[in-house]
C-alpha cells in the first residue's frame, strides 16, 4: 500500500490465489491454470517464454533447491480471482502460495518471513523482475484487520490496526494492464540506486537512499535523479505521518496523504498513466477522502478512502467520465483487510 524501500506500509486484501497441490509418482510437474485453460508437464526446470505464468512455479521449485530442499514431482492446480495486471500482486501472492503448499507437502520447515523471501528471489533472479520484498511479505506475514509496518533492510514489522470509523477503503481499476517485466519498473529501481550512490559519495553515513533528506539532493545528482529521490524521501515523511494518523483514526489526513502520494508517483517517480491520473482527479473533484495509484505502475488500480455510503454513487459518475474519454469501462472492487497465506 504505501512504498518507501525500506518502510512500507502495506495491508493484504480478500483476493487470492488458490492451489491444490498433491505429489504425483509420474516423474513429472503437471501444472494447470484454471483461467488460462493452460497445461504444463515438464521433467525439468527451464525458463518457459511462451507460458509466463508458470515460471513463477519454477523459480520457487529452483530457489528451493538452491537451499537442498529437492521437491518430489506433483500435480498442482491454481486458480484465483486476484485481477491480472491490476496491481494488485498476483505474482507474489502465486510465489508465496506455490513456496508455502511445497512446505506442506514435504514438511520442510520454513518460518513466514523465509517464505517471503524466498519468493522474492524466485521473481528476481528466475523471473527477471528486480521486485522487492513488500508484496512477498505481506501475503506471508498478514493479518486479517492490520497494516504492517515492516523495515526492508532488517525485516523487522510491526502490525498496526486500521479502524477508520465510518470509513472504507475500495478500488478503481483502470483496465490498463501492465506487465512489470516490460514495463520501466526495473528502470525505476536503478534510477534510485543511482541517485543514493551520488548522494553516499557524500554522505557515507546512509544506508539506503530512505536515510537522506532533501537537502541532499544538490550533490551531483541530474535531474531525473532529483526526482526520484525526492519521492522516496517524500515517502519517508509520509509513511511516518499514516502511522501516527492511524492511531489517532485520522481519516482526513490520512486522506490528503494519499493524494500527496499519488502526485508524487505521477509527477516525481513518473509512474502512473493518463487513465490511473484521470481517476485521481475525479475523485478529488468529487470530494473523496483521498486515492493513490498502487502496484508497480503504468496502469492498474487506485486505492480509495471514503466515507461508508458514497462508493457505488461516486463510481457511475465516474465510470461514465471515464467511458467518455477512454472509450473503456473502469471496475469497482470492494475489499477487505484480511490474512496472508493460508491452508484450507
Amino acid at each position: 500500500m504505501w512504498t518507501t524501500w525500506e518502510a512500507v506500509l502495506p495491508a493484504a486484501i480478500d483476493f487470492s490465489v488458490r492451489i491444490a497441490i498433491r505429489k504425483n509418482k509420474e516423474q513429472k510437474f503437471r501444472i494447470y491454470s484454471v483461467s488460462s485453460g493452460e497445461k504444463v508437464e515438464t521433467e525439468s526446470i527451464v525458463f518457459d517464454p511462451k507460458c509466463s505464468w508458470v515460471n513463477y512455479v519454477y523459480g520457487v521449485i529452483n530457489e528451493f533447491r538452491k537451499l537442498n530442499f529437492i521437491s518430489d514431482f506433483f500435480d498442482l492446480v491454481v486458480w484465483g480471482n486476484i485481477p491480472q495486471g491490476a496491481g494488485l500482486s498476483s505474482s507474489a501472492a502465486f510465489e508465496v502460495a506455490v513456496a508455502f503448499a511445497l512446505c506442506e507437502i514435504h514438511d520442510w520447515k520454513l518460518s513466514r518471513e523465509e517464505i517471503a523471501l524466498l519468493g522474492q528471489r524466485a521473481e528476481n533472479h528466475f523471473v527477471g523482475v528486480d521486485c522487492g520484498i513488500m508484496d512477498q511479505f505481506v501475503v506471508s506475514t498478514a493479518k486479517e484487520g492490520f497494516c504492517i509496518s515492516l523495515d526492508t533492510e532488517s525485516l523487522r514489522y510491526n502490525f498496526h490496526k486500521m479502524d477508520l470509523e465510518g470509513c472504507e477503503f475500495y478500488l478503481i481499476d483502470s483496465k490498463v494492464k501492465h506487465s512489470l517485466k516490460d514495463s520501466a519498473y526495473n528502470l525505476r529501481r536503478k534510477e534510485v540506486e543511482s541517485a543514493f550512490r551520488k548522494i553516499k559519495k557524500h554522505k557515507p553515513s546512509i544506508r539506503t537512499l530512505y536515510q537522506a533528506e532533501l537537502e541532499d539532493l544538490g550533490k551531483g545528482l541530474n535531474e531525473i535523479e532529483i526526482k526520484r529521490a525526492m519521492h522516496v524521501i517524500g515517502e519517508r515523511l509520509r509513511t511516518s505521518k499514516v502511522i501516527e494518523n492511524l492511531k489517532s483514526g485520522n481519516a482526513k489526513t490520512m486522506g490528503e496523504l494519499l493524494f500527496e502520494c499519488h502526485d508524487s508517483l505521477s509527477e516525481n517517480y513518473e509512474v502512473s498513466c493518463d487513465e490511473t491520473d484521470f481517476i485521481v482527479e475525479e475523485l478529488k473533484v468529487q470530494g473523496t477522502l483521498g486515492a493513490r495509484m498502487i502496484g508497480g505502475g503504468f496502469g492498474g488500480c487506485i486505492l480509495i478512502l471514503d466515507k461508508v455510503g458514497r462508493k457505488n454513487t461516486l463510481f457511475e459518475r465516474i465510470k461514465t467520465r471515464y467511458f467518455g474519454k477512454f472509450g473503456t469501462e473502469p471496475g469497482l472492487y470492494s475489499v477487505r483487510i484480511s490474512d496472508g497465506v493460508r491452508e484450507f
